[in-house]
């Protein structure tokens, strides 16, 4: 069995049903912009069964066929925007939390200017 089958039949309940709206906002998205299946896979330069499967929230779809989907749709800074640290609230908090409680004034020996 490959990496991938394991990682994807791994997957929490939560994760497994938001790839499942993912693969059914990016089917609206690309029925809003009137693109049959056919022409959007050939702008993603994928077939037609993969997109798909991205559209049925198939958890073994690439990450670079999401990227071609929202590239397509003029998404792309969204995936940058994921997991951006300035918006990683755990991370800030760990941060945060790793801050000394008290800190001293320097003294005129630890400057050497």
């Amino acid at each position: 069995m490959s990496r991938a089958s394991r990682a994807a039949s791994g997957l929490p309940p939560q994760s497994q049903r938001a790839i499942v709206q993912l693969g059914k906002d990016i089917s609206i998205a690309r029925r809003r912009r009137k693109l049959p299946q056919r022409l959007m896979a050939e702008r993603m330069l994928v077939s037609v069964q993969t997109l798909q499967r991205l559209e049925a929230g198939d958890a073994t779809v690439g990450m670079a066929v999401l990227a071609s989907a929202l590239h397509v749709f003029g998404m792309t800074q969204r995936l940058a925007e994921l997991v951006a640290p300035d918006t990683d609230r755990a991370g800030i908090s760990e941060d945060l939390a790793r801050l000394p409680k008290r800190t001293h004034a320097v003294s005129s020996d630890e400057l050497d200017f």
